[in-house]
């Protein structure tokens, strides 16, 4: 969403009757969503659900902005400048190179981060989990092991696994991609790491994987395999190529098994943070939170498709099993 856009959006609902909280509270607070993409509607109720929780409802003390890059990561700095121009009161964050580009241009807007691939302290959004300091908080992952345990768990599936692909951004993914790598010398298992930071370069990747006779393929976290969950799952199908990711909604998809956090839930506790920055509370005080819901997930159709069999003490283990 451009300027324009969201002043335009403002005005028009300014021009509304506020409800009696409103007019007493004497505002109407602006949350600028910064990402390379449009938030999805689901993670957007996910968000709204946390905020309702404290007493926050778009369209009567709240209005969204949603500044993207449009899928184009070159676009996100004109859209980082675009969003702290309009002076938003909180800055929601999605993704690492989001929530670096809002650090970047702004350390007076509060920026409520989604980020499940850096390390705040490493990369100086926070001096401390407990009291970040500064002006960025909320949701971090930086567990790149979850990667190691997605591979262990689909040797579960296949023992006898020779070759792994994996599947990301080489810069982003690094500590993904080394966890990785280390899993699986000890399994006996040769890797191979492909570029898939763009819906061209996914493509090509797992092209490249089955030219390479992946036995599976490790999907690393990422926005942009986020937003091209059902493309990846297309591709996968026809190239007979067993996936493995983090998100619950690549499962969703048709991906054959997911094990990381629950997105959803991760949203929902931003809408709090943003609530309670909101009520003013700083970020400086707000302490950055990890993923408090880790989700098993198998795809059982997905399995049959792939002619895989899932052993029994695995589909016990499952949070979820899609048939």
């Amino acid at each position: 969403m451009d300027r324009r856009r969201f002043l335009t959006s403002l005005a028009g609902a300014l021009a509304v009757p506020l409800t009696a909280e409103a007019q007493q509270a004497g505002k109407v607070y602006r949350i600028g969503i910064l990402g390379n993409n449009p938030l999805p509607p689901a993670l957007r109720e996910s968000l709204k659900e946390g905020l309702g929780e404290l007493g926050y409802t778009e369209g009567q003390r709240l209005l969204f902005g949603d500044h993207h890059a449009d899928s184009a990561p070159a676009r996100l700095p004109a859209a980082t400048t675009a969003l702290v121009q309009d002076r938003p009161d909180v800055i929601l964050a999605r993704g690492p190179a989001a929530v670096a580009a809002a650090a970047r241009a702004t350390t007076t807007i509060p920026i409520v981060a989604v980020d499940l691939e850096s390390d705040p302290l490493a990369l100086g959004y926070a001096k401390t989990l407990a009291r970040p300091g500064g002006n960025v908080t909320s949701v971090f992952l930086d567990l790149p092991d979850l990667s190691a345990k997605q591979l262990q768990l689909f040797r579960e599936i296949v023992p006898g696994i020779s070759r792994a692909a994996l599947v990301g951004d080489s810069i982003g993914n690094a500590a993904q991609f080394r966890a990785t790598e280390r899993a699986a010398q000890a399994l006996g298992i040769q890797v191979q790491m492909f570029e898939g930071r763009t819906a061209a370069e996914l493509d090509s990747a797992l092209e490249a994987a089955r030219r390479h006779r992946a036995g599976v393929v490790l999907i690393f976290s990422s926005p942009a395999v986020f937003y091209n969950l059902a493309r990846i799952v297309t591709l996968a199908d026809e190239k007979r190529l067993p996936t493995v990711s983090l998100f619950t909604e690549f499962a969703r998809a048709g991906g054959l098994l997911t094990y990381g956090p629950s997105l959803r839930d991760c949203f929902r506790r931003c809408g709090i943070y943003v609530g309670k920055v909101l009520n003013g509370t700083m970020p400086a005080d707000l302490p950055i939170e990890r993923p408090q819901t880790f989700e098993f997930v198998i795809n059982l159709k997905t399995a049959k498709i792939l002619g895989l069999t899932i052993p029994p003490s695995l589909l016990a283990r499952a949070d979820l099993v899609i048939e």
